[in-house]
């Protein structure tokens, strides 16, 4: 699924550059930049986020808001009316994102919970106005609570002792966390932005001998980056 991104964003700027060239030469004349070009920004990525399965119901809620902005910049709907309603959309689409969030992934949902039920494994880190490093080379990972408020987190386990399933819970409140996994564990991401986003880089291939770190991530204007 990492890859369909990519090959989705590499089909778009060759049929640009495409139209761009036959324009250029005489034989079409597509106006690329039509009225409301620019949502194209929120329409593309929000598709791509929910064909991954990353965060699918705040990806799912920016489709729509794109959808509805390219509707108005095309005068089939009234700005006017959508300005009214968009602070209310979105107090609601929060709403069902927390209520429906343990929903959409029931398996992974309860093993998190399962190891939060173990709170002694977990170890704290939180950076408020400032920033927290921690280096777990050579040293056994269990767990860890991660909270970046105005601030920023690292955490470093490509050289950890990682042998048994394990929980990170991240939250980033307008600041960022930032998760160095290793490559002999599975990745699981349970994640809720919020103006925000987690963003998973690990490039990690899954096997059922593996351990597993389990990342539950809420990014509240902030941002999560797993690599």
């Amino acid at each position: 699924m990492k890859k369909f991104g990519n090959i989705l964003w590499g089909i778009v700027f060759i049929v640009v550059g495409v139209i761009f060239g036959l324009n250029a030469m005489g034989i079409t004349n597509i106006n690329i930049f039509f009225k409301g070009w620019w949502t194209l920004f929120i329409i593309v990525p929000s598709i791509i986020e929910f064909i991954k399965g990353e965060g699918r119901i705040w990806s799912f809620i920016w489709l729509v808001v794109g959808i509805v902005l390219l509707l108005c910049a095309q005068d089939l709907l009234s700005f006017k009316i959508i300005g009214k309603l968009i602070f209310p959309f979105i107090l609601v689409m929060i709403g069902i994102s927390i209520l429906f969030k343990d929903n959409i992934n029931k398996k992974v949902s309860g093993k998190i919970k399962e190891l939060n039920s173990n709170k002694d494994n977990l170890q704290e880190y939180c950076a408020t106005f400032a920033s927290q490093n921690a280096d777990f080379t050579g040293q056994e990972f269990n767990g860890a609570n991660l909270d970046a408020v105005f601030g920023s987190v690292q955490i470093r386990l490509e050289k950890a002792n990682i042998t048994k399933d394990a929980v990170i819970n991240a939250n980033a409140i307008f600041g960022g966390i930032e998760i160095i996994v290793p490559t002999n564990v599975n990745i699981q991401v349970k994640s809720t932005p919020i103006f925000g986003g987690t963003s998973n880089k690990a490039k990690n291939q899954y096997n059922e001998s593996l351990p597993t770190i389990y990342i539950n991530s809420t990014a509240i204007f902030g941002g999560v980056e797993i690599k």
